[in-house]
């Protein structure tokens, strides 16, 4: 005889409690004991089933934000020339390293053109922008190498006045740079470009400057286009909170004992990257601080300042 048993279980999957209603159809066996072997094991295959099926649909549940990569593909230019003063390998020289990352690749040609431009533009700067990647690349090199030049006539007077000793080490110059592709999803490119050089003096330079552009537009996203009007002041006291705690310091006036300067001028500088978590300030030396604290990044995850993006912002599909 064929009997129909209805079996609810109860369980506990990241603290949520689901409900289970196993039917399970057993055969009235003569010995008791079969049928009742039989239908704890259809009641087990079940509960495990629905179990995996609850957990996959909550674990998409609460992943549901997408990354999409960009259609966009990009290609490098490496640079490593060294060029001694006069063309004397024995005189102090300069040393010129660059890896240039650009676009090469996309769909929409006027955006690609539009985005390696602006590439062009934030790592060379002005006087290149209307060149291609290759002559900007070019240019720029020949440009550093024709400054360093200049300083030939110096070097010169300085052998003449050194009867026979070395000269001195600050005509030894270096220059190296190069970007990276920080984030590169949803339509919206975030790339760094860091500078390492030094001109003589006591140390070298450092810097690193963040880019966002909108692969929508082909433009770069600004604080203005993030934000609400009027958003500095708060948004100032979030850094200046976020770098004390950083640092290890209570009062963030203690700030200024350990080498920053009046924290009362930290201020947004729109040197600044995104990715899915949220936005991440960078300020370097000597801008906030003395050269010894260094370069100075501060993460602000989304939803601490959900209040100050702008609901049209470029980014506000992932700030909210």
């Amino acid at each position: 005889m064929l009997r129909k048993d209805y079996t609810c279980f109860k369980i506990t999957i990241y603290n949520k409690d689901i409900t289970i209603y196993s039917c399970t159809f057993a055969y009235n066996i003569s010995v008791g004991q079969k049928s009742e072997k039989l239908m704890k094991t259809n009641i087990f295959k079940s509960l495990t089933a629905l179990a995996i099926v609850s957990l996959f649909l909550y674990g998409c549940k609460t992943n549901s934000r997408s990354s999409v990569e960009n259609d966009i593909s990009f290609d490098s230019i490496i640079v490593d020339k060294v060029y001694h003063l006069l063309e004397n390998p024995e005189n102090p020289s300069c040393s010129f390293q660059l890896k240039f990352s650009y676009p090469v690749g996309m769909k929409d040609k006027k955006i690609l053109s539009l985005v390696q431009e602006q590439f062009i533009n934030d790592y060379f700067g002005d006087n290149y922008t209307d060149l291609s990647p290759k002559e900007a690349v070019s240019h720029y090199t020949e440009d550093y190498i024709a400054s360093y030049k200049e300083l030939e006539d110096d070097f010169k007077l300085e052998i003449e006045r050194s009867n026979g000793k070395p000269v001195a080490a600050w005509f030894s110059y270096y220059e190296m740079s190069n970007n990276e592709i920080e984030y590169n999803q949803n339509n919206i490119l975030s790339y760094s470009i860091s500078f390492n050089n030094y001109t003589g003096g006591a140390h070298g330079a450092h810097s690193t400057l963040h880019h966002v552009i909108d692969l929508k537009t082909g433009k770069q996203i600004t604080e203005e286009d993030i934000f609400i009007e009027n958003f500095q002041e708060q948004l100032a006291q979030i850094l200046v909170d976020k770098i004390a705690t950083l640092n290890e310091v209570q009062d963030v006036k203690e700030l200024e004992n350990i080498g920053f300067f009046s924290v009362d001028e930290i201020f947004p500088n729109n040197n600044f990257m995104i990715d899915d978590t949220g936005i991440t300030y960078a300020f370097n030396e000597y801008e906030i601080a003395a050269y010894v604290v260094g370069l100075v990044e501060v993460h602000i995850p989304y939803k601490e300042i959900e209040y100050l993006i702008r609901k049209d912002s470029p980014i506000a599909h992932l700030a909210f």
